[in-house]
């Protein structure tokens, strides 16, 4: 980036939030509140906020990106402690700059190809509300920590929140694994199906050793491989609980993967305690999915993993649940800037 164009942004900046008289001298409007939407390629966030005010009688807009489109810096030199949010110019919008009142993360922040925790750092810095919480979603970035976080749970309420066994390894000079095959390993921050392997013996763990040789930063899980039936995802936003069952129809033993079939069912009384549970964790969740599968021997149910703020939404429900997310924010908002307006 050139100076001139470091110049112009701090400048821009400056001027986002400021109110100008107005020329018959009347009372001036109020700026708007932004919320940076993180989410790329779905959802029309700026349409879901439309027409959206606090208490107080300012309007609320979003701004949607995705973590590739910005630049993100911020100090403690200003009073306005807010991040300067450099957002790129797109075939659709023009480069601006933005100065975030809230956050809304509804992407990863770490992928197989990607890992913009950078980014996330310096909201961090800044202090910027969000839902959820930019400490949980940091934490959520290493897969070691949620898990731990869920065999806490397990540990307090046992088969009430049952949790599948693991093994973890820092990297392979301390991977030694000696229980049930055929077994599923996890490299990583293994996510939608990739960074996984099945293991039928000692012999293919020994060459999976050898491999994991090849990569010195990561550590990896191993769990016993279960057939499952079916799988079970039950979906928290604020209060609302929803639950659905996904079967795979193409044979993929990632039953995460491939095709399947999807449908609402109701929630189960266990079900609802997964997601409670599971809202305690990282100081507190607002949006999360607890993923399950039911062993198809046994029928018994098991928790792989819980996700966040990115969890995805079932498209029949997409509609009302973006609804209960915009909800989320604005009394989120009307909390932090409007303590003691009523209407």
């Amino acid at each position: 980036m050139h100076k001139n164009e470091i110049m112009w942004n701090w400048a821009s900046s400056k001027s986002e939030g400021h109110t100008e008289p107005a020329e018959d001298g009347s009372k001036p409007s109020q700026p708007p509140i932004q919320v940076l939407v993180i989410q790329l390629g779905q959802y029309d966030w700026e349409a879901i906020f439309s027409g959206t005010k606090l208490r107080d009688g300012r309007n609320v807009v979003a701004i949607q990106v995705g973590w590739e489109d910005i630049l993100v810096n911020a100090d403690t030199f200003s009073s306005d402690r807010r991040p300067i949010v450099e957002v790129r110019a797109t075939a659709t919008s023009k480069r601006q700059t933005v100065r975030p009142d809230f956050v809304l993360v509804r992407n990863e922040v770490v992928t197989p190809t990607c890992d913009w925790r950078q980014l996330l750092s310096g909201l961090l810095f800044a202090d910027v509300p969000s839902i959820n919480s930019l400490n949980s979603i940091y934490q959520f970035c290493d897969r070691a920590a949620m898990m731990g976080y869920l065999h806490r749970i397990n540990r307090r309420l046992g088969n009430e929140f049952p949790v599948v066994k693991q093994h973890f390894a820092s990297g392979f000079r301390s991977f030694m694994y000696g229980y049930t095959f055929p077994a599923v390993v996890k490299v990583g921050s293994a996510h939608a199906g990739a960074g996984k392997m099945m293991i039928m013996d000692h012999n293919q763990m020994n060459d999976f050793r050898s491999v994991l040789a090849m990569m010195p930063n990561q550590h990896c899980f191993v769990e016993p491989f279960i057939e499952g039936s079916y799988d079970i995802r039950v979906q928290k936003i604020g209060s609302h609980i929803r639950a659905f069952r996904r079967l795979g129809l193409s044979g993929e033993w990632k039953t995460n993967t491939g095709t399947s079939f999807m449908e609402e069912v109701p929630v189960e009384a266990r079900w609802e305690t997964w997601a409670n549970e599971a809202a305690s964790m990282f100081g507190g969740l607002e949006i999360l999915t607890v993923d399950a599968i039911v062993d198809e021997s046994t029928g018994k149910e098991y928790i792989l993993e819980v996700n966040g703020t990115s969890s995805g939404l079932h498209p029949d429900c997409a509609e009302d649940d973006n609804s209960r997310i915009r909800d989320l924010v604005v009394d989120r908002l009307n909390t932090l800037l409007c303590t003691g307006v009523n209407h």
